[in-house]
């Protein structure tokens, strides 16, 4: 059943290709998404043992993204058929197939056990978005899709670079030489130092530049202000969940190597706060609201790697954030190309009035900005309250205070741009469009915000089961 999860979106991406309606063809979204959907429930439900040979395997860790990626991808292609109904303008082919062939890859990315394969479809999955960035064909568009091109690929080079290290260390230490990380785990005590410590900066490096951590995040303020909204939600949603899986990979390396654990979690905590810190400079007073989403997303990996690099009881706070952050960037970014539909323009000097002029779309993003601020009764208001506590209980009093200071800096930065865009009433010379909000492009931003209002509020019992066998996997540091 685990190959399903790579095989029901390529077949549904050929179907796509294939199908010559340009209205017809995003009806395989959804259709291939709810597929998808239930086959990643049975999963979490009754996950197959490792495959023969250790390669696959849905462990705890790639269930929590895997359940991620599914439910937004899930809701982002009920919402493409509405939004690609007011694109006839250009065809969708490309945006279809690509979408679908990015599930597929981001699918191998939770299932694999086996580094190098981990690898290939990490890269997959940055070639089939790079098409979906150039969607509006425009100067801009370009430019953007080949800084993340450019960005992304050093990055990946650089991971592959840290890989050929982690393999040779295997060698140095007279092992098998392997990347599949049982093996790798069990005999990490015994790989050479000097070769494991410098596969752990490659690596960490290749990979948040793709996750997007800071200063490696110059790609994302173009990529999210270019790309559609919905390409936008599982750039931030997806393909970073996909990244911080692999980071935290190379945490479990590090973890059983005992050495290398205290270096990688002081790493993670630092390039954190820098991004944190990258965030609330470059957000205060952003006339762009989808560059200001990039810059959100910047500070949400962050917090992500801060959580991360703490351990202990943050590391249950890091696994919940990464599915709260996912699902809150689905509600900004959907729900932002629904403003930029309706006033052609992404700049607060034109965006005025979005509660009159749109009021579902503009009560959605004003709920999101709260959501994504950490606001209760939001669920990252659970998960980042987890750990900034751990921070303070764990007597890093440093990290925990400047966490709060970029939180406050942040929050006040993004009300500087949304409140105005939100507030008041529409300019009277603006440009009429025929965009008005619809079921298809309302109702799945709303259902996401349901889910992470209910996350907030009452979460599952078996999603806080699966989360802490999740921060089990990653252990606790003594």
């Amino acid at each position: 059943m685990l190959i399903a999860l790579v095989l029901a979106p390529l077949l549904g991406a050929i179907i796509a290709w294939i199908i010559p309606d340009n209205r017809l063809r995003p009806l395989v979204l959804p259709v291939t998404a709810t597929v998808h959907l239930m086959l990643t429930a049975s999963l979490l439900g009754n996950a197959p043992p490792p495959s023969p040979g250790g390669w696959f395997w849905l462990d705890p860790l790639g269930k929590v993204v895997l359940l991620c990626i599914s439910l937004l991808f899930a809701v982002c292609a009920f919402y493409a058929v509405g939004y690609l109904a007011f694109r006839q303008e250009r065809s969708n082919r490309v945006l279809c197939m690509g979408l679908l062939v990015c599930l597929s890859a981001m699918g191998t990315v939770t299932i694999t056990q086996h580094l190098g394969l981990l690898w290939v479809a990490l890269e997959t999955t940055t070639v089939s978005m790079a098409p979906l960035i150039y969607f509006n064909h425009n100067a801009r568009s370009i430019e953007a899709t080949w800084k993340y091109l450019m960005i992304c690929s050093v990055g990946i080079a650089l991971a592959l670079l840290g890989l050929l290290f982690l393999a040779y260390s295997t060698y140095v230490a007279q092992r098998d030489a392997t990347l599949l990380l049982g093996p790798l785990m069990e005999s990490a005590r015994d790989l050479n130092p000097g070769w494991l410590h410098a596969a752990a900066i490659f690596l960490l490096v290749g990979y948040g530049s793709k996750m997007g951590l800071a200063p490696l995040h110059s790609w994302k303020p173009d990529a999210y202000g270019e790309a559609p909204g919905l390409v936008g939600a599982l750039l931030a949603g997806g393909l970073v969940n996909c990244a911080f899986l692999s980071i935290m990979r190379v945490y479990q390396i590090c973890l059983a190597s005992g050495g290398e654990l205290y270096f990688f979690q002081n790493a993670l905590v630092a390039m954190g706060l820098i991004s944190m810190a990258f965030a609330a400079v470059f957000m205060a007073r952003q006339a762009d609201f989808k560059r200001m989403l990039a810059y959100s997303s910047v500070e949400h990996v962050g917090i992500l790697a801060i959580g991360l690099g703490l351990g202990k009881g943050a590391l249950f706070g890091a696994l919940f954030h990464l599915l709260n952050n996912g699902l809150t960037k689905g509600v900004l970014f959907l729900s932002s190309g629904n403003i930029h539909r309706s006033y052609n323009s992404k700049t607060t000097d034109v965006v005025k009035g979005v509660l009159t002029r749109l009021p579902w779309s503009g009560g959605l993003f004003m709920a999101g900005f709260i959501a994504i601020t950490g606001s209760p009764p939001f669920s990252p208001f659970i998960s980042e309250f987890t750990i900034v506590s751990s921070a303070f209980i764990e007597g890093r009093h440093l990290v925990g205070g400047l966490f709060l200071l970029f939180l406050a800096i942040i929050f006040i930065g993004m009300a500087l741009t949304v409140l105005p865009m939100v507030m008041g009433e529409p300019p009277a010379d603006i440009e009429p469009t025929n965009y008005r909000d619809r079921l298809l492009t309302v109702g799945p931003p709303l259902f996401m915000l349901g889910v992470i209002l209910l996350l907030g509020v009452w979460p599952p019992e078996f999603l806080v089961a699966l989360l802490k066998d999740g921060a089990a996997m990653l252990g606790v540091r003594s």
